[in-house]
Protein backbone atom coordinates (compact mmCIF):
# COMPACT_ATOMS: atom_id res chain seq x y z
CA UNK A 1 0.00 0.00 0.00
CA UNK A 2 1.32 3.40 -0.99
CA UNK A 3 0.69 6.38 1.31
CA UNK A 4 1.24 10.03 0.56
CA UNK A 5 1.90 12.47 3.37
CA UNK A 6 -1.71 13.62 3.00
CA UNK A 7 -3.00 10.03 3.17
CA UNK A 8 -1.00 9.35 6.31
CA UNK A 9 -2.07 12.60 7.94
CA UNK A 10 -5.73 11.74 7.23
CA UNK A 11 -5.25 8.16 8.47
CA UNK A 12 -3.76 9.31 11.78
CA UNK A 13 -6.51 11.91 12.14
CA UNK A 14 -9.21 9.30 11.51
CA UNK A 15 -7.64 6.84 13.97
CA UNK A 16 -6.77 9.17 16.84
CA UNK A 17 -8.21 12.68 16.38
CA UNK A 18 -10.55 12.72 19.38
CA UNK A 19 -7.89 11.52 21.82
CA UNK A 20 -5.23 13.73 20.24
CA UNK A 21 -7.18 16.96 20.46
CA UNK A 22 -8.21 16.19 24.02
CA UNK A 23 -4.54 15.62 24.95
CA UNK A 24 -3.48 18.89 23.33
CA UNK A 25 -0.27 20.13 21.77
CA UNK A 26 1.93 20.30 24.87
CA UNK A 27 1.31 16.71 25.95
CA UNK A 28 1.55 15.47 22.37
CA UNK A 29 4.90 17.20 21.98
CA UNK A 30 6.13 15.32 25.05
CA UNK A 31 5.06 12.03 23.45
CA UNK A 32 6.88 13.01 20.25
CA UNK A 33 9.99 13.83 22.28
CA UNK A 34 9.83 10.45 24.02
CA UNK A 35 9.58 8.71 20.65
CA UNK A 36 12.60 10.65 19.35
CA UNK A 37 14.51 9.36 22.38
CA UNK A 38 13.44 5.80 21.57
CA UNK A 39 14.61 6.32 17.98
CA UNK A 40 17.97 7.54 19.26
CA UNK A 41 18.36 4.36 21.31
CA UNK A 42 17.36 2.19 18.35
CA UNK A 43 19.86 3.98 16.09
CA UNK A 44 22.57 3.29 18.63
CA UNK A 45 21.96 -0.41 19.10
CA UNK A 46 18.68 -1.57 17.58
CA UNK A 47 17.93 -3.96 14.80
CA UNK A 48 16.77 -2.73 11.42
CA UNK A 49 13.19 -3.66 12.35
CA UNK A 50 13.40 -1.73 15.65
CA UNK A 51 14.78 1.31 13.84
CA UNK A 52 12.00 1.14 11.23
CA UNK A 53 9.34 0.89 13.95
CA UNK A 54 10.75 3.89 15.81
CA UNK A 55 10.96 5.98 12.63
CA UNK A 56 7.28 5.14 12.03
CA UNK A 57 6.38 6.14 15.61
CA UNK A 58 8.21 9.47 15.33
CA UNK A 59 6.48 10.22 12.04
CA UNK A 60 3.07 9.31 13.49
CA UNK A 61 3.53 11.59 16.51
CA UNK A 62 4.79 14.43 14.31
CA UNK A 63 1.71 14.04 12.09
CA UNK A 64 -0.47 13.96 15.21
CA UNK A 65 0.98 17.25 16.39
CA UNK A 66 0.47 18.80 12.95
CA UNK A 67 -3.16 17.63 12.98
CA UNK A 68 -3.79 19.19 16.38
CA UNK A 69 -2.25 22.45 15.18
CA UNK A 70 -4.15 22.41 11.87
CA UNK A 71 -1.00 22.20 9.73
CA UNK A 72 -1.30 20.53 6.34
CA UNK A 73 2.10 18.84 6.10
CA UNK A 74 1.90 18.39 2.33
CA UNK A 75 1.48 22.13 1.89
CA UNK A 76 4.13 22.91 4.50
CA UNK A 77 6.72 20.63 2.90
CA UNK A 78 5.91 21.89 -0.59
CA UNK A 79 6.15 25.52 0.53
CA UNK A 80 9.46 25.05 2.34
CA UNK A 81 11.26 22.49 0.14
CA UNK A 82 9.31 22.18 -3.12
CA UNK A 83 11.43 24.67 -5.03
CA UNK A 84 14.78 23.50 -3.64
CA UNK A 85 16.89 24.21 -0.60
CA UNK A 86 15.41 27.03 1.52
CA UNK A 87 18.92 28.46 1.88
CA UNK A 88 20.46 28.43 -1.60
CA UNK A 89 17.36 27.64 -3.68
CA UNK A 90 19.03 24.75 -5.51
CA UNK A 91 17.72 21.19 -5.77
CA UNK A 92 21.16 19.91 -4.78
CA UNK A 93 22.11 22.08 -1.81
CA UNK A 94 25.38 23.96 -1.89
CA UNK A 95 24.91 25.72 1.45
CA UNK A 96 27.63 25.59 4.07
CA UNK A 97 25.07 26.10 6.82
CA UNK A 98 21.99 24.17 7.85
CA UNK A 99 18.89 25.90 6.40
Amino acid sequence: MSLTIKDFQELIDRMYSDKDRERGSAATFLWLSEEVGELAAALREGTHEEKAAEFADVLAWLVTLANIEGVDLTQAVRAKYGEGCPGCGLMVCTCNEKP
